[in-house]
C-alpha cells in the first residue's frame, strides 16, 4: 500500500480526467450574487432553520454570511458572528496543532505512541506495541467505531482511552479504514505530554489568539454566547428541536475529535491560513513541509466508508490525509472533511491548486446540502461550471430515507404476533453490567419496563415479541431500538442486550462496569 500511496501522491494534483459531466459556462456576471441567491434557494429546500457559508479565494472573503435562524419558530437571526459547532472538521486543528509539535522537534510523525501514552493499550497487544503517531489521524488501527465510550456514557477520558484494550479489532492494523473518533483523543493526549499543556489550552494559544479568531470556543462547554445556533432533527417530515444540552457537552470528553464551535467572523483566518501553507497576515503556524505533510494521502478509504455522494461525483480515488478527506473532482483533488453532531452541521472543503476553500455551518441534522454548496462553491467560483448539486443530492439522499422506511417495515413485517414474555415484567427488572460499556437499569414504571443506559439513553420498552422489547427513547432524536433479554439455565433473566451490545445482570457476575 506504501508503494501505491508513493505514486498516488505525485499524481493526485494533477489527474488528468474526470467522469463528472461539466455544464455549460455561466453569462451572468456576479457568481457572488449567483451563489448565495443559490443557497438561499437550498436552505429553504432542505428546510435548514439556519446555515453559515464563508467562501475565501485568494486571500480574499468572496462571501461570509448567515442564512435563516437559530432556532426554528423563533426570529432571532444567524449572521456572521453565530457559532456553530465545527464538530469533526476540528480534526485537521488536531492535526495542526501537533504539526507544531514536529516544526519544534517535540515530536516526530512516526514515533511509537507508547513513547507518550506507556499505559495506552489495544487489544492486539502486537497494534499496540507498532501504533504510530501518524495512526492516530488516518482512521487505519483496526480498532472499529467505539463512540458508544463518550456517547453513551459518562467517563472521563483517561478511563476511554484505558477501555480501548477491550474493544477487539475490525480488521488488522493498516490493512483497512474505519472512521475512528477515538483515536484523535489519544492524539490529543499526546500533544498534551509533548507541549505541557492541554489540548484545549494549546489549541487556543497555538491557533485562536494567533489567528485573532476570538469568538471561537474550544469546548461546547464554554459556548455561553446567546449569538449561538440551536440543534434540530427532522422526525417524519417535521423539524424540530432538539434538547441536547447534555449530548453536546458529552463531546467535551474526547474535544480534540470535534469540540470546537466558531462562526464566519473567526473561521475566514482558519481557511486562508491551510490553503496558505499555514501562514496568515505574516504569521507562520506551521513550517512549510509539516503543512504540506498535512494534506499528502496517506491512505485509502473504501467505498464504504466514503461518502454517499461518490454515486453521483464519481471519483476516481479516494483518500485521507492527516485530518482530511480527498478525492479527486473535475480534473483536481480537492480536500474536505464533514462535521456532525446531534442536530449540528459542518463541511471545511478546499480546491487548493485554485486557492479556493468554502465553509459551511448549520443547525439541522446530516443536512447533506452541505456537500451540494461545497461543490456547487469549487464550480462557481474556480471552474466556471453549472451544476445543480443541490437538486441531485436531495434525489440522492431522498432515496436513502425512502430504503430506510422500507427497511423498517421489512423488520416490523418479522414481529411474531400473539406471543408473551418468558417472565413477569417484574422478572426483568434489574441493573444490567458491561466492565466495558457501562450500566442498563430495567425498572417497572406505570405497569411497563423502563430502562436507562448509563443514565443517558432512557425510554419505556414495549413488548415485541417472544423476550425481545422495542425502545422507544425519551430523547426523541435516538428514534427507536430492540431490547432483548437471555434467560440462563435456571430461566431467569441474565443478560439484556442493546445496540449490539451485551449487559450482564448484577447479581449472576462479580464484574463492575468500572473495574
Amino acid at each position: 500500500m506504501k508503494n501505491n500511496l508513493l505514486v498516488l501522491t505525485l499524481i493526485v494534483g494533477c489527474w488528468a480526467a474526470s467522469p463528472v459531466v461539466a455544464q455549460s459556462k455561466k453569462a451572468t456576471p456576479d457568481p457572488v450574487a449567483r451563489y448565495d441567491a443559490y443557497i438561499q434557494q437550498a436552505v429553504r429546500d432542505w428546510k435548514v432553520p439556519g446555515l453559515t457559508v464563508t467562501v475565501v479565494k485568494d486571500g480574499k472573503v468572496l462571501l461570509k454570511k448567515g442564512y435563516g435562524v437559530r432556532v426554528s419558530g423563533k426570529p432571532e437571526p444567524v449572521d456572521s458572528q453565530t457559532l456553530f459547532a465545527m464538530a469533526s472538521t476540528t480534526k485537521a486543528m488536531t492535526a495542526a496543532c501537533l504539526g507544531m509539535m514536529v516544526d519544534e522537534g517535540k515530536l516526530n510523525w512516526d514515533d511509537p505512541v507508547t513513547d507518550y501514552l506507556p499505559d495506552f493499550q489495544l487489544y492486539d497487544p502486537a497494534v499496540t506495541r507498532e501504533l504510530r503517531v501518524r495512526d492516530l489521524l488516518i482512521h487505519n488501527t483496526g480498532v472499529g467505531n467505539a463512540d458508544v465510550f463518550w456517547a453513551a456514557m459518562k467517563i472521563p477520558s483517561d478511563e476511554i482511552l484505558r477501555r480501548m484494550r477491550y474493544v477487539k479489532p475490525s480488521y488488522s492494523l493498516r490493512a483497512g479504514f474505519i472512521y475512528q473518533n477515538i483515536m484523535y483523543l489519544a492524539a490529543g493526549k499526546v500533544l498534551e505530554k509533548v507541549s505541557g499543556m492541554s489540548w484545549d489550552k494549546f489549541i487556543r494559544t497555538r491557533i485562536f489568539e494567533p489567528l485573532n479568531m476570538r469568538r471561537t470556543k474550544a469546548l461546547f462547554g464554554e459556548v455561553t454566547d446567546a449569538n449561538r445556533a440551536k440543534p434540530h432533527v427532522e422526525v417524519n417530515d417535521t423539524v424540530r428541536l432538539v434538547d441536547s444540552k447534555l449530548e453536546e457537552g458529552l463531546v467535551d470528553v474526547v474535544g480534540p475529535a470535534g469540540s470546537v464551535w466558531t462562526c464566519p467572523d473567526d473561521v475566514t483566518a482558519w481557511m486562508q491560513c491551510m490553503l496558505d501553507s499555514g501562514r496568515y497576515q505574516g504569521k507562520t503556524l506551521l513550517k512549510p513541509a509539516t503543512w504540506a505533510e498535512l494534506f499528502k494521502p496517506q491512505t485509502f478509504v473504501t467505498d464504504a466508508e466514503f461518502y454517499p455522494t461518490q454515486l453521483l461525483t464519481k471519483p476516481v480515488w479516494k483518500t485521507y490525509g492527516l485530518g482530511w478527506f480527498q478525492q479527486d473532482y473535475r480534473g483536481h483533488r480537492i480536500n474536505f472533511h464533514t462535521g456532525s453532531l446531534t442536530g449540528m452541521i459542518a463541511i471545511h472543503g478546499q480546491l487548493p491548486d485554485q486557492k479556493l476553500a468554502v465553509y459551511v455551518q448549520g443547525n439541522l441534522d446530516h443536512a447533506e446540502l452541505r456537500h451540494a454548496l461545497m461543490f456547487r462553491a469549487f464550480d462557481e467560483f474556480a471552474l466556471g461550471l453549472d451544476h445543480d448539486w443541490s437538486t441531485d443530492f436531495q434525489k440522492l439522499y431522498g432515496g436513502f430515507k425512502q430504503k430506510a422506511k422500507l427497511g423498517e417495515r421489512k423488520a416490523d413485517s418479522t414481529r411474531v404476533l400473539n406471543t408473551n414474555p418468558s417472565l413477569p415484567l417484574a422478572a426483568y427488572v434489574g441493573s444490567y453490567v458491561s466492565p466495558v460499556y457501562g450500566k442498563v437499569d430495567v425498572t417497572l414504571r406505570q405497569g411497563k419496563l423502563y430502562v436507562s443506559i448509563n443514565e443517558i439513553m432512557t425510554g419505556f420498552i414495549d413488548h415485541w415479541h417472544y423476550d425481545t422489547f422495542r425502545l422507544v427513547y425519551d430523547q426523541f432524536w435516538y428514534g427507536k431500538d430492540p431490547v432483548s433479554f437471555v434467560l440462563n439455565t435456571q430461566g431467569k433473566s441474565a443478560t439484556v442486550k442493546a445496540f449490539g451490545l451485551e449487559f450482564t445482570k448484577a447479581d449472576l457476575t462479580t464484574h463492575h462496569p468500572d473495574h
